[in-house]
């Protein structure tokens, strides 16, 4: 039986997606104040600052990018959040990643890939992957939004920056989730679960920390392993001698690096360093993306967020762009496998099921699930597109209106 309920997985997926915003927002009638206020920022309110303004939060001082570049220069590990789909904080990334790369040796660390993709990402690097194929391990690894990180990957490319994948392999989760021992205590990394904030501030997160602690505690488990996993790799890069002279950006969920307890406090602690932190901050959420705000229990952390805030918009990409309303997954065989079908979305007006395998798009051959995406975003609300697909042993002919969702 899986321990982990889907609903629960959602949450904890949510959850790590947008908590790097939504803990700096200012809120009114806290029934608890934090011990730093203004949600890590004890001298200056971030809905104060303007856009594109840079905070150095232990001071209160607002600082230009160069003034900050030249600080977290003498890092070894630049930590840069981000809220995984504003494209405001990549365009962040993207700037100190061009910076600091004008003047030093960089390698970028990145939780979108695992580190079982090791290969392929070295791969990529010496311009022996075709990029179908490294969008292929991108979706593999981390799903939809390639796009967003697309000009990192390029300027890392044509740079000869290394990627590195942090995160842990389905296979070490897998018998994570199921509670299967570590064969000989190394399939997994060392976990710390005693930082008391670390562990309040997730389960606020995954929705509340008073009375449901308990069960909160497997997802809660689940983050931890990803976390120390990350920080193993970031250590692991660290310790090798052929990196002593690089830095490392590690380009993750700003919830994972915030108040510095989760990736930045697990790495220090196998090999201490120098290390910064950046948070590309959102204080508004634009009204067409209210609905992605979560609610979240306060809890009091007495820390600095992080080292720098740099005020950025909420942006959003594709918003109004079509979707066909499916979970995908590649088949080995070729196609893409639909999972599940979303109600009143486009798919289940155009009669797609369950099980059935997409095999084309208006003609041309779908490979993985990246063909799709790269299609679908060339239409328009009221296009028409024709899917051949497979239902068995049958292949069918599925024409599609693209409809704006109703809200």
């Amino acid at each position: 039986m899986n321990p982990y309920p889907v609903t629960q997985a959602l949450r904890f997926v949510l959850a790590t997606l947008f908590l790097c915003w939504l803990l700096i927002f200012p809120h009114e009638g806290n029934s608890e104040e934090f011990a730093v206020p203004n949600h890590g920022s004890p001298y200056r309110n971030l809905d104060d600052l303007d856009v594109d303004q840079i905070l150095h939060i232990p001071t209160g001082t607002i600082v230009s990018m160069p003034q900050m570049m030249d600080s977290v220069s003498a890092s070894r590990v630049i930590y840069i959040g981000e809220t995984h789909d504003n494209i405001e904080a990549h365009k962040v990334q993207l700037q100190v990643i061009q910076d600091l790369s004008e003047k030093y040796q960089v390698a970028i660390g990145l939780e979108m890939f695992r580190r079982s993709s090791q290969e392929k990402l070295d791969l990529w690097n010496q311009g022996k992957l075709p990029i179908k194929e490294f969008k292929k391990l991108f979706h593999a690894n981390w799903g939809g939004g390639f796009g967003l990180y697309q000009p990192i990957f390029k300027f890392a490319k044509s740079h000869r920056l290394p990627l590195i994948g942090l995160k842990s392999t389905r296979e070490v989760e897998n018998h994570f989730r199921s509670g299967d021992p570590a064969p000989g205590n190394t399939l997994y990394p060392e976990i710390d679960d005693t930082d008391p904030y670390h562990r309040a501030f997730s389960l606020s997160a995954f929705g509340g920390h008073r009375g449901t602690a308990k069960a909160l505690e497997k997802p809660y488990r689940m983050l931890l392993l990803w976390e120390e996993t990350m920080a193993q790799t970031v250590a692991e890069f660290l310790r090798d001698p052929k990196n002593k002279d690089r830095k490392l950006v590690v380009l993750v969920g700003g919830f994972h690096v915030q108040y510095g307890f989760g990736i930045p406090k697990r790495a220090y602690r196998r090999i201490p360093h120098k290390y910064s932190i950046i948070q590309p901050s959102i204080t508004q959420i634009p009204e067409n993306l209210k609905d992605r705000e979560m609610t979240v229990e306060k809890v009091s952390i007495p820390l600095y967020s992080s080292d720098y805030a740099w005020k950025v918009e909420y942006k959003v990409p594709g918003q109004n762009k079509v979707k066909l309303g499916v979970r995908l997954a590649q088949e080995k065989s070729g196609g893409v496998l639909i999972k599940s079908v979303a109600e009143n979305s486009n798919a289940q007006r155009a009669g797609m099921k369950i099980g059935d395998i997409l095999l084309s798009m208006d003609g041309k051959t779908l490979t993985g699930v990246g063909d799709i995406l790269e299609l679908l975003q060339t239409k328009h609300f009221n296009d028409r597109s024709t899917f051949q697909l497979q239902r068995g042993n049958k292949t069918l002919a599925v024409e599609m209106v693209f409809k704006k969702p109703k809200i």
